[in-house]
């Protein structure tokens, strides 16, 4: 079956197969949106703030997962790899990037990541076949860090996340200057995608999406 991912605003996803649901860094009302009644199997937790740990606007979950490590769930397996928000050093907290490995696609949530992989952390990595990316700066990745990240990671599949929006009270960059960035000509946002790894694409394309 392939992975269903769906985009809540900010930096929620839920990511669903046959076996296991996933929901990616809920969010409270500060952030200015409104998140729907959600259920999952597996909540995960990339950075302990109000815009990715509203853990209890999810409905029956049995897991929530906070940190780095790894993880098996249903068949599907999780990593957690510990980077920071907002740069590195202990004056930075810290950050997980979770990689999700379904049996028909890996998919990949930076969370906050603000700052550039190394090395060794790109070696922790699976093949990632879509990969979900901050790119209104700030803490996190601005535009010239997001594209690097991605020509370091090299994903089939590119879904920019945290950026500014009407609605959202962040002072973030809009996706437009990312998209400037990578020099891709805005596509049409989608509702839902749904993937499957036989039909990825050779080379990276990019996704924007709509909050559901």
């Amino acid at each position: 079956m392939p992975v269903e991912i769906t985009w809540y605003g900010h930096a929620c996803f839920r990511l669903k197969d046959r076996d296991l649901t996933v929901v990616c860094d809920p969010y409270d009302k500060s952030v200015g949106l409104t998140l729907p009644r959600l259920r999952a199997d597996v909540v995960t937790v990339s950075h302990d703030a109000p815009g990715h740990n509203a853990v209890d606007a999810v409905k029956e979950w049995r897991t929530v997962i906070r940190g780095p490590g790894e993880y098996e769930l249903s068949g599907i397996f999780i990593t957690g790899i510990p980077t920071y928000h907002g740069g590195k050093g202990p004056e930075n907290e810290p950050n997980t990037v979770f990689t999700f490995e379904f049996p028909d696609a890996t998919v990949c949530h930076l969370g906050d990541l603000g700052h550039m992989l190394s090395e060794t952390q790109v070696e922790a990595l699976p093949k990632i076949d879509v990969l979900l990316v901050p790119v209104g700066g700030r803490n996190t990745l601005d535009a010239p860090k997001a594209a690097e990240v991605i020509s370091f990671l090299e994903p089939s599949l590119v879904v920019p996340m945290h950026y500014r929006m009407e609605e959202t009270h962040q002072h973030l960059d809009p996706v437009e200057r990312f998209l400037k960035e990578m020099g891709f000509p805005a596509p049409e946002p989608v509702g839902m995608v749904k993937v499957s790894r036989d039909q990825l694409p050779e080379e990276t394309q990019l996704i924007l999406m709509e909050v559901k």
